[in-house]
């Protein structure tokens, strides 16, 4: 049975981080960062384990404003005329605070945990995240994994109607409305029908539920994207070896977002999944947790 360390909170960078960790201590410091108003428990536990079960020590944790992490203040709700605006008329969007905050907060944790270098896993926002941390402490990345992921160029493709209109519901209004968009929200970005994780999505809604909602916190981490502005320059920079792996149907992040990345960072390897929208669904677990593996522990014996 594989060691597992269950939730506690670390202080990183003025704030408290709720993490998680699965594997053996000695294995390579794998972190994973979710993406946009996603608890930690967004990488399925079993996800992790199966990480775990590949030589790795996985690291999960809330980001800022979610989950059982600290909740911050400030902001208004954004509205599709400040995202016009922005798109348009080039005026920036105003945010609390931006993606280099909360690459801090991710190298915080590190500190915290004795970790010097770590395997980056970042899926949607969470990706750009760890692209901010490969360019700002390079030295603390082994390898970068970029999932769903963008670089904020402005000409890559909008999402889809369709999923343009999740993002910006407002919040539900009791427990059955949020147990409803749940269903719907992910049936939108999982593109096609999932059986298996259809099948569990009332257990986790349940438990993100339970851990607790901040719609006022997913509002400004959308800001923090937004304000962050394009990376897309910057990261002809990134020396750290970097797998970006992308859906072919994702309509959230769009396929082109994906590709923008891998085009724009020296020597990456791209992966595009066949008929993978904006999720990670349990049937394409194999194929990304291979490609994660390999390019991980491909790294880690280049750089021994």
């Amino acid at each position: 049975m594989l060691a597992h360390q269950p939730p506690q909170i670390a202080h990183a960078n003025g704030i408290d981080i709720c993490y998680e960790i699965f594997g053996d201590p000695a294995a390579e410091p794998l972190l994973l960062i979710m993406g946009l108003g996603a608890q930690m428990i967004h990488w399925d536990d079993d996800f992790c384990r199966q990480l775990a079960g590949r030589g790795f020590r996985v690291i999960r944790f809330d980001n800022r404003d979610i989950g059982k992490s600290s909740h911050l203040t400030g902001g208004k709700r954004l509205t599709p005329f400040e995202l016009l605006k922005q798109r348009f008329l080039k005026i920036p969007v105003a945010s609390t605070y931006r993606l280099i905050d909360m690459a801090k907060d991710t190298v915080g944790l590190m500190d915290a945990l004795g970790i010097q270098s770590a395997h980056l896993v970042g899926a949607s926002m969470g990706g750009m995240i760890a692209q901010e941390i490969a360019l700002s402490f390079p030295q603390r990345v082994r390898s970068l994994t970029s999932i769903m992921s963008t670089t904020g160029n402005p000409k890559i493709p909008a999402p889809t109607r369709e999923a343009a209109a999740v993002l910006m519901a407002p919040p539900p209004t009791s427990k059955e409305e949020y147990f409803a968009r749940f269903a719907k929200t992910w049936k939108v970005l999982r593109v096609g029908s999932f059986p298996e994780d259809e099948a569990l999505d009332p257990a986790r809604a349940a438990r993100t539920y339970e851990r607790g909602l901040n719609p006022a916190g997913v509002g400004r981490q959308l800001r923090a994207v937004l304000a962050s502005g394009s990376r897309k320059e910057r990261l002809a920079q990134v020396k750290t070896p970097t797998l970006v792996i992308h859906g072919t149907v994702d309509p959230l992040v769009r396929p082109e977002g994906g590709k923008d990345t891998a085009a724009s960072i020296p020597g990456a390897k791209l992966l595009m999944i066949e008929g993978m929208g904006h999720a990670l669904p349990i049937p394409m677990w194999p194929q990304i947790i291979d490609a994660i593996d390999k390019h991980a522990h491909g790294a880690a014996a280049k750089a021994a």
